[in-house]
């Protein structure tokens, strides 16, 4: 093994440091926001750094969690990302998977149109339009449809595809099967690091969207759990007593505000780790251009 240089030591040894200070940065917000939410009343207004909790108190997930309309949001929200995903993954496989191929006609043409809508869109006020021309205000398929065909989510994925030899698919043309077989049978099921990572990167999108729900979605009863968190944390108290946040006497608009962030960014955390070990892979083989 080739000894390392002084110069290449000093870096090593700077760009650890960066790292800790950046990884730091990144984690305090969460530490501090775990440690409020499990604080009492007195210990959350008391300034300074908050890493852990002094006096522990689950008061304020009680009174979260305990809110019906943090319950509904929360379980329409795990409707909307769980649909949303989905179909994002069975619609993207039908868009990719043709372009993949080199023999499909005017391919350029339809990549062009593909690529077209990475740099113009139509906005908000015709995207709202079509949507209530088209019959879905209020209903989750307002949240859904709109995100199912993403450009760069194709790109991603043809590229995968591209990856994948010719030859199983002639294979399997030889004896008989179809292209909606190959597709789904054998395809698929090698494009497992794509997938999952499409699929990350779609349910994080529908977890943490709340835009759309606001404007989409009129009855609370059918209201995404963010669209809840963005009223208790921007339009504070006001909207606590709206939601009958305010039962109990241990608690404050901090520790409110701080469970109702840990329970939105919990079930993200719980995913991620299962999804991780294909998130590198699914990128760097469906980055790579033919």
């Amino acid at each position: 093994m080739v000894g390392r240089t002084t110069g290449e030591k000093i870096f090593n040894v700077f760009n650890i440091i960066v790292m800790i200070i950046v990884a730091l940065i990144a984690i305090y917000p969460f530490i501090y926001t775990l440690s409020i939410s499990l604080s009492s009343n007195v210990e959350a207004a008391r300034e300074g750094w908050h890493l852990w909790p002094r006096e522990v108190s689950l008061a304020a997930y009680k009174v979260v969690l305990g809110n019906t309309q943090i319950r509904t949001g929360f379980v329409n929200s795990l409707v909307r990302t769980a649909l949303g995903t989905v179909l994002t993954l069975f619609m993207t496989c039908l868009a990719a998977y043709p372009l993949a191929r080199k023999n499909l006609p005017h391919r350029g043409m339809v990549m062009f149109l593909v690529l077209f809508t990475m740099i113009f869109s139509g906005g908000m006020v015709p995207m709202y339009l079509l949507i209530k021309g088209l019959g879905l205000m209020n209903s989750i398929w307002a949240l859904v449809v709109p995100t199912m065909l993403s450009a760069f989510n194709i790109i991603i994925m043809k590229n995968f595809f591209q990856a994948i030899p010719e030859s199983y698919g002639e294979a399997a043309r030889v004896e008989g099967a179809s292209e909606w077989t190959i597709l789904w049978r054998i395809y698929v099921p090698l494009a497992k690091p794509v997938l999952a990572t499409v699929a990350l990167w779609t349910a994080v999108a529908h977890w943490n969207q709340w835009l759309d729900a606001m404007i989409y979605i009129n009855d609370d009863s059918r209201q995404m759990l963010q669209a809840f968190l963005q009223r208790i944390v921007i339009q504070g108290s006001t909207a606590m007593l709206d939601m009958g946040l305010t039962k109990m006497v241990d608690y404050s608009t901090a520790t409110i505000k701080a469970a109702t962030v840990v329970i939105t960014v919990m079930p993200i955390l719980i995913v991620y780790p299962f999804v991780q070990r294909y998130f590198v892979k699914g990128i760097m083989l469906g980055g790579i251009k033919e």
